[in-house]
């Protein structure tokens, strides 16, 4: 398991890092060997990213077509700021966004 290590001030919150983000996606029925294909070739793109220190995504057991989506972050604006204003975070939108209905919440997680 990771731990914090280090207490900041970002975006007017207190943070602990490094970080989780964590997403719950819901792929469109029937789309799921598409969608796990388009995420192996976006997975490079993310970890590539200055701040980047892993990732996991799994699948749901009880519901085949959700996805748990969890990427660990050095500080919040390495994914906020660093990954979502970069060049590759574009190719990560064209490769995956269209499989997600609805579009999922991104919430941050630090450890406590």
């Amino acid at each position: 398991m990771w731990k914090a290590s280090t207490k900041r001030i970002t975006t007017g919150r207190t943070v602990t890092e490094p970080v989780l983000e964590h997403a719950l996606l819901h792929i469109r029925p029937g789309q799921n060997a598409d969608f796990e294909a388009a995420f192996s070739q976006a997975r490079p793109l993310v970890s590539a990213s200055p701040g980047f220190l892993s990732l996991d995504l799994l699948r749901g057991l009880e519901s085949p077509d959700t996805y748990l989506l969890l990427v660990r972050w050095r500080t919040v604006a390495d994914h906020e700021i660093g990954f979502r204003r970069s060049p590759a975070y574009q190719e990560w939108k064209a490769l995956l966004h269209h499989f997600y209905a609805p579009f999922p919440t991104v919430e941050h997680f630090t450890a406590v």
